[in-house]
Formats: C-alpha cells, sequence, structure tokens
C-alpha cells in the first residue's frame, strides 16, 4: 500500500489523483468467482495504462478472469480524488457484487432525493425520491461517496502489478509493446488505454491529431467540513437532510451534497470561462473571483460561498465520439475518458468506465485461444458503443438544459419538472396516475425525473449484458475460433 499517499482533499474529476483524508477500514471480501465460476483457459499477460478509476475496475475485473495484469501508472505517488462523486445504482451492483458492500455503508452517503432548485430564489423546482425507492426499482442504492478511487485501489491492489513512475511514451500496438519514459520496453499481449482524456494510448488508435475541445465551462470544486453549515441555522437543513441538491441559473449551475458520512460537503460550480485552456489539469483560484460568478444567487449560495477561503477550478474539455476503440491489430482497445471522455453535467463518467471494465472482464473470462483476442475486443466495442456514446451526448444536452437563460425556454422547463414533480410526490402519496398523464414519462426535460430515462440509465447491469451478448451472438461467432485455432 506504499504507493498511496494521503495528501488533500479538493482535486479535479480527471487527470493526475490526489489522496483523500478519510476512507474505509472495513475488510474487502471480493467474491471467490465472478463470471459464473469462469477463469480463463489461456492467461494472458495484459498491460493497463492508467491507475484511475477505470484503469482499476479494468485490471481488478481481468485479474478475476484469470488474467495476469500490470497497472503503468505515470505519476510516482497514487493518491486519489478528494472531492464526491456520485455512485448511481448501475455502478453500485458491479461495487457490491466485488465485495465493497460493507466499505461503501461504512463511509458513504446515500442520498433520499435529487432537489433541483432555482438559482434567484432558492425554489424547489423539481424533487425525485432517491435512497431506499431507487434500491427496490433498481436493485442497488445510490451513494456519495469521496474515496471511491482508493476502494477501487484496496480492491486491485492484491490481485494486479501496480507500477508507479512509469510514463508510457509510445506504444507498438501490432506486437504489442510499451515503451516508457525510463526508456524500458514493456512487453503484453493485450494493453488497455484507461489512461485518461489526455491518453497516450488513444493516439496510437485513432492514428492522426486529435486534440481536446474546450466546451467553454470551467468547474470551481470546494469541500467544507459540515460542522460549519451546521452552526447557521440557514444551511443546517443541507446536512440534516441527505439530498444532492442543485440551482439552476443562466449559464450556470451548482451541485451539493454530503460526502464521508456527513463530516464534509462537497461542492461543484460550474460557470462559462472567456479565458483560455491552462495545460494544468487543476489552477487554484481565489474565493472573490468565484464569488463574482454567482452574484444575485439565493442566499444560502452565499454563505455557502463565503465560506469558502480558496478553490479549484478545471476546464471542461471534450472530444467527439471515435469511430472506434480498437487498434487495427487488435490487441489494443480503450476504455473509459480515454475513448469517451464525459462532461460532468450527469454524473456518469465514472459509472461508463466502471462498466466497461466489467464487460471486458466478462468477455475474457471466455478465452481459450489467441485467435479469440481481437474478436472479443470488437464484441467490447459492441456492447458498449452505444451506451457510451448515447451517455456522452445526453450529457453534452443537459448542460444546454441547466444552462437555459431566464426567459421563455426556461420558463418552459420550469413549468415541466414542476408537473413532473407533482406526479412523483403523487405517486410517493399511494394515488395511481390514469395512463398517459404522468408526466415524470413522456416529454419531462428532467431526466433524472423520467422514469423512461432513469430506467435506461440506472438498470443496466454490465455483467447481464455481457452474458446476452454471447449466448445471443458470441457463442457461435467467437466460441468456434478455440477449436479452430488447434486444428
Amino acid at each position: 500500500m506504499s504507493n498511496f499517499v494521503t495528501v488533500a482533499t479538493v482535486a479535479p474529476t480527471d487527470g493526475p489523483p490526489m489522496a483523500a483524508a478519510m476512507s474505509g477500514t472495513a475488510p474487502i471480501e471480493p467474491p471467490s468467482e465472478l463470471f459464473q465460476g469462469r477463469r480463463a483457459a489461456l492467461p494472458l499477460d495484459i498491460a493497463v495504462v492508467g491507475c484511475g478509476l477505470g484503469g482499476l475496475a479494468a485490471a481488478f475485473c481481468l485479474a478475476m478472469a484469470g488474467h495476469k495484469v500490470t497497472i503503468l501508472e505515470s505519476v510516482a505517488t497514487i493518491g486519489e480524488i478528494g472531492a464526491g462523486i456520485f455512485i448511481s445504482p448501475n455502478v453500485t451492483r458491479m461495487l457490491i457484487r466485488w465485495g465493497l458492500e460493507t466499505r461503501l455503508r461504512e463511509v458513504a452517503v446515500k442520498p433520499k432525493a435529487l432537489n433541483m432548485r432555482r438559482w434567484c430564489t432558492g425554489e424547489t423546482l423539481s424533487w425525485t425520491q432517491w435512497g431506499d425507492s431507487m434500491a427496490k426499482k433498481y436493485g442497488a442504492p445510490p451513494y456519495h461517496r469521496a474515496d471511491l478511487h482508493r476502494m477501487l485501489y484496496d480492491l486491485a491492489e492484491p490481485h494486479v502489478n501496480i507500477r508507479t513512475n512509469c510514463r508510457v511514451v509510445s506504444i507498438n500496438p501490432s506486437i504489442p509493446t510499451l515503451m516508457l519514459k525510463s526508456g524500458e520496453v514493456v512487453h503484453a499481449d493485450l494493453v488497455i488505454g484507461a489512461d485518461g482524456s489526455k491518453s497516450t494510448a488513444r493516439h496510437f488508435v485513432v492514428g492522426k491529431p486529435d486534440e481536446l475541445r474546450f466546451t467553454g465551462d470551467t468547474a470551481y470544486r470546494a469541500v467544507l467540513p459540515t460542522k460549519v453549515l451546521l452552526a447557521d441555522p440557514d444551511l443546517r437543513s443541507l446536512v440534516e437532510t441527505p439530498e444532492m441538491t442543485m440551482w439552476f441559473g443562466p449559464e450556470r449551475h451548482i451541485v451539493g451534497y454530503n460526502i464521508r458520512i456527513k463530516e464534509e460537503y462537497n461542492i461543484a460550480m460550474c460557470y462559462p470561462d472567456r479565458d483560455p485552456p491552462e495545460e494544468s489539469w487543476r489552477i487554484e483560484e481565489s474565493a472573490d473571483r468565484m464569488k463574482e460568478e454567482f452574484v444575485g444567487w439565493e442566499p444560502r449560495i452565499q454563505k455557502l460561498l463565503s465560506l469558502i477561503p480558496s478553490t479549484l477550478k478545471w476546464k471542461l474539455m471534450d472530444r467527439a465520439p471515435l469511430e472506434t476503440w480498437i487498434h487495427e491489430d487488435g490487441k489494443l482497445a480503450l476504455l473509459g475518458d480515454a475513448c469517451h471522455p464525459m462532461l460532468p453535467y450527469i454524473g456518469q463518467g465514472a459509472a461508463m468506465a466502471i462498466e466497461g471494465a466489467a464487460v471486458l472482464g466478462n468477455l475474457f473470462s471466455r478465452l481459450s485461444s489467441r485467435a479469440q483476442i481481437a474478436p472479443l475486443l470488437h464484441a467490447y466495442e459492441t456492447i458498449r458503443y452505444e451506451r457510451a456514446t448515447n451517455t456522452q451526448a445526453f450529457s453534452r444536452l443537459s448542460k444546454a438544459t441547466f444552462h437555459l437563460p431566464d426567459g421563455f425556454e426556461q420558463e418552459q422547463r420550469d413549468t415541466k419538472m414542476r408537473a413532473a414533480m407533482e406526479d412523483t410526490l403523487k405517486k410517493a402519496g399511494g394515488e395511481v396516475l390514469v395512463s398517459g398523464t404522468d408526466a415524470n414519462t413522456e416529454g419531462n426535460t428532467d431526466h433524472w425525473n423520467n422514469e423512461k430515462s432513469d430506467a435506461i440509465q440506472f438498470g443496466y447491469d454490465a455483467d447481464e449484458e455481457a452474458e446476452k451478448w454471447w449466448h445471443q451472438r458470441g457463442e457461435s461467432e467467437i466460441g468456434p475460433l478455440s477449436v479452430s485455432s488447434t486444428l
């Protein structure tokens, strides 16, 4: 565990991570078997580039599938992103399956609801019941957690070789080999590029210039001790009622929620930034500059911002969807932000990486011949591409919905959100709505309170999708390759 240190409480959601101040102590009990007990008949040497959330999840799943996995991480000391993250049911079910339920319950916060408010008045526009209600609906609860990275590190570390200070500068995808900055050449049977939105591995899949695009938005992030909120009568309810609260305003929004068993309050603030993009992942910003961006917002926001002495900001960068995530030689594949970077507007970036990791592990638990490597990578892409790309697009669309300027479109949005909230409250009270009158289904721009989109996003089970694909196609298309390769 010597590679993991505690150094900070605030950091961006992508790039070199920084460790958090608190982590669970409950023992991790990984399942004795995953993937219905399968382990690959042909173990591979697999190199995973990047020790972020996706890299750790992929390494763990591939190790559980029977492979020898090495993670190559560029930084000398691995740490964790200290700010909060939303863990939706589609991720929670995987973490529980991997043996992390006790650790989750120990230090995570289960939000009871999502409360969306108007920027200037604080009026509730939308309220969605979460917590146990979401657990019953989707088979797993949502959580807010600050140290997901540490939890996945502790899960993976006993099963994989984690090498730090190993910056990959070049990849030969045909062999494959990886050249490190030190000059060392690492050989592998398969390479998984999980090295984030500034991915080196991506360059070797794309084969042409592919630059990050600045979205025009920048995010501030801060973490406050909840004791300072509890001391203020106007802010106390933000802690005592564990909700995710979102304030919508023109070109801006703010999200706040409890983390670390309600000992800290995480705040993220998005705003339009006209400054040129910086190279650094994070830039320290003065509190005064931050406050200028939210002048006129409701009194509770002003009080929250007054408690923040300084903040970190990072530019929100994006890329267009790739045509493929797999190198043409079939021995290098991308995962997570390396192939589908997610903007933070719907909180699904980590989810897409972890789902992809689960699918990779499930598929490669069936490997019995080198002839199956490339087809299994393309199966991973087939299973994941549409979902990840749609989620990527939905996140971009949500920015426009959240940031509408005051006026006719904003009033229409708010009216629809209020109608959906009224129906939610009626159903929570036991009222049965007439078919076709439920504002939570069709035409609701509030995707957090839209039962149809929620079922698609939160009801997804990565293992089930991989199993289904194998029985529908893989058994007949890839299974026979094991026999033919031995003839």
